[in-house]
């Protein structure tokens, strides 16, 4: 079931993308908004208490209506509530016209247009960045939103759907990633109720856990269809310089399977303008880190990135497909 509810959901993700103004996104806002409001009181085990609400009683939700679904009605509308599940969580078209869009800029030469769409996806100010770092920046917040939208997600939901629990593995990751960056963002804004420190604290940590195994999982997917090892060595030895650690992971592992410079000076927001992309990570979190070994960002390294990115999504489907295979025969 696994294999063909992700196989329909990227299909139809790329023929028809949510967009970015649909109400679910509005949904998750107002949910993690409430959450906040009528649990976090300030104390630890308040944060954590939000937390939970936020992000468990939805996942505890999707499960129990594919487990409903599945005892009640049978396997299929188990598969398309699987499929339906996917496709609002997953898929490269949450974030791919931002790079799309950079990428066609700095091959026509017009670097201008590249430093505003690229402080615009971010909230940052990239008005001085020389082409390099334009390009370095891309891949790098491009790589982490791939990882973010895509591969982590289906890494937590083949987790969870192998032990039975359907597709609570996606609503479980993103919702997970989506508190975090959410209730940091929130400090940024004038509000007239503002996420305690222990709530960004349980949120962060509960990421970081979560997002511990699929990180992992997707460096070790670029080394597989990149230079192996360039990227393990990469991965072993440079990704205790980016600041996030699983971050650092993903981000070593790439630079040693294309072989580019990444990390270095980190980008600073523009200050209070809204809210940033909700599909945009926040790349070092504005600390700078040291750059790992590689030739300079060049525009070659988007195109080999973008390769990258797609045989990686070709060993997960192909992987599963065979495993699918494997048990039907058994």
């Amino acid at each position: 079931m696994s294999f063909f509810a992700i196989l329909v959901a990227l299909l139809l993700e790329q023929a028809r993308p949510l967009s970015s103004t649909n109400p679910i996104r509005g949904g998750l806002r107002a949910w993690a908004l409430s959450a906040s409001r009528n649990f976090d009181a300030g104390r630890p085990h308040h944060g954590w208490v939000a937390w939970t609400v936020a992000v468990l009683v939805p996942t505890l939700f999707v499960f129990g209506v594919h487990a409903l679904l599945v005892w009640g009605l049978g396997w299929p509308f188990g598969l398309l509530w699987n499929v339906a599940v996917l496709y609002l969580t997953l898929g490269f078209r949450q974030f791919s016209h931002h790079f799309t869009n950079i990428r066609d800029a700095l091959l026509d030469g017009d670097e201008v247009r590249a430093r505003e769409l690229l402080a615009r996806w971010q909230q940052v100010d990239a008005s001085e960045l020389p082409r390099s770092e334009v390009v370095r920046h891309v891949i790098e917040y491009s790589v982490l939103a791939a990882h973010r939208h895509v591969f982590g997600v289906l890494a937590c939901y083949c987790i969870l759907a192998a032990c039975g629990l359907g597709p609570a593995g996606a609503v479980l990751y993103r919702l997970t990633e989506f508190a975090s960056r959410y209730w940091s963002a929130r400090t940024n804004r004038a509000s007239a109720h503002l996420p305690s420190p222990s709530l960004q604290r349980a949120a962060s940590l509960a990421w970081t856990v979560i997002d511990w195994l699929p990180a992992r999982m997707t460096a070790l997917s670029f080394a597989v269809v990149g230079n192996f090892e360039e990227a393990i060595e990469g991965w072993r030895y440079h990704a205790q310089r980016f600041p996030n650690d699983n971050d650092g992971v993903i981000l070593a592992a790439t630079a040693g399977a294309v072989d580019v410079r990444l990390g270095g000076s980190a980008l600073r927001a523009m200050g209070d303008s809204g809210f940033a992309d909700l599909g945009a990570p926040d790349v070092n979190e504005g600390v700078d880190s040291p750059s790992t070994p590689g030739r300079p960002p060049e525009n070659s390294h988007l195109a080999q990135v973008v390769g990258l990115v797609w045989r990686s999504v070709v060993v997960w489907v192909g992987l599963l497909a065979l495993l699918s295979f494997a048990r039907l025969l058994g």
